[in-house]
């Protein structure tokens, strides 16, 4: 090995050794029996991925450096699956399989195709657990759902959290540095923030339960019509069954016999149809009050966090207070949208950080501006 070799398989080493630990755990937290069995498979895999890191770099003759501990990021997507369930980190940790994939096409070696498949293989299995479809890792669907339209996950809920707050912090920060810019005193720029952030949240609720609402709306819509259609006309929908089987490459004996099997069970057709030929996904529907929920509750979050100095003291004390910690969450919100995206933590909180700076600068000089004319 090259020492850049070297250092490349010993980053190699700390992803898998940090995928056995995010999975061993991920085994312990999961209460579903064959969800967790699911990760222990992936496990051993990722334990037998670090070995083969470990027994390449001893040949070479390379200390082998003990664990210690996962990295950050690792223990942020445990501890968002301890609060919120092991189905609402799937993005996230799909996004650190890439990780391990990238990894592994950069040391350009023909000989880790093993392993990428792995990784693919892993992805995988986190997409049919979301669909409902519990496997084995690598082994592809090994039992169909136990429930129909049950819902199996919701990897949305940490996405919408992270950017209703982001949405809540900004808003209201370049609403409360405008005010001050305007050199309005702590009462008025206390009232307009709580002005702006109940604003802010309601509108943000409103807007989402519409959304989401006229959405369900469609989609059941599209259902009820499937389901009627099911009932007037079983034999032409048995024929559309058994062409879209024959169109994923199924003999047209063994994808008519399926056809008429499901044909046998309208619910189960009804689920097929739904999901193959309308590509929606029952399990997904969505709740509007759920969703205006989390969105007023993730807006307020992050809309309150600049007002909080003002609310305790007055004058730059609470100028400057403000924009440090609201300096602080912008860098923490866009680090939790990295673990999304799988780029940089630093790069997405500084980005972050940086869009946030530049709308209160705006809004601060255009106060600014105003306060002096008014003057």
């Amino acid at each position: 090995m090259t020492p850049f070799d070297r250092t490349r398989s010993l980053v190699s080493l700390k992803l898998e050794r940090d995928a056995v630990f995010l999975y061993d755990q991920l085994a312990a937290i999961e209460r579903d029996p064959a969800r967790a069995e699911a990760f222990r498979s992936i496990a051993a895999n990722e334990r037998r991925h670090a070995e083969i890191w470990a027994s390449r770099l001893a040949a070479d003759d390379v200390a082998i450096p003990p664990f210690s501990g996962p990295r950050t990021r690792i223990r942020f997507v445990l501890l968002a699956a301890r609060l919120m369930g092991t189905s609402a980190v799937s993005d996230m940790v799909r996004a650190l399989e890439g990780d391990e994939e990238t990894a592994y096409l950069a040391h350009d070696d023909p000989s880790l195709a093993g392993m990428i498949e792995d990784e693919r293989a892993h992805a995988e299995v986190w997409r049919n657990l979301d669909a409902g479809t519990i496997t084995a890792a690598g082994t592809g669907p090994k039992a169909p759902p136990t429930e129909r339209f049950h819902v199996k996950g919701n990897s949305g809920t940490l996405r919408a959290s992270i950017f209703g707050v982001s949405d809540g912090l900004v808003s209201n920060l370049s609403l409360v540095m405008g005010v001050v810019g305007a050199a309005a005193g702590n009462a008025i720029i206390v009232l307009a923030g709580v002005a702006g952030l109940l604003a802010g949240a309601a509108s943000m609720a409103a807007g989402e339960w519409i959304s989401m609402k006229s959405q369900r709306e469609v989609f059941e819509r599209q259902i009820e019509v499937e389901r009627e259609e099911l009932r007037v006309m079983p034999e032409q929908e048995e024929r559309e069954l058994a062409a879209l089987y024959q169109r994923k490459g199924i003999p047209e004996a063994d994808a008519r016999r399926l056809a008429r099997h499901l044909m046998e069970d309208p619910e189960m057709a009804l689920d097929t149809k739904v999901r193959e030929e309308l590509g929606l996904d029952p399990d997904q529907l969505g709740s509007p009050w759920g969703a205006a929920g989390g969105s007023f509750v993730a807006f307020v979050v992050g809309a309150f966090v600049p007002l909080v100095p003002f609310l305790v003291t007055s004058g730059p004390p609470a100028f400057y207070g403000s924009l440090g910690l609201s300096f602080v969450a912008l860098f923490v919100v866009g680090g939790g949208v990295s673990l999304l995206t799988g780029r940089s933590l630093w790069r997405s909180g500084l980005r972050q950080m940086i869009i946030g700076a530049l709308a209160a600068a705006i809004t601060y000089a255009v106060g600014t501006v105003i306060g002096v004319s008014a003057a």
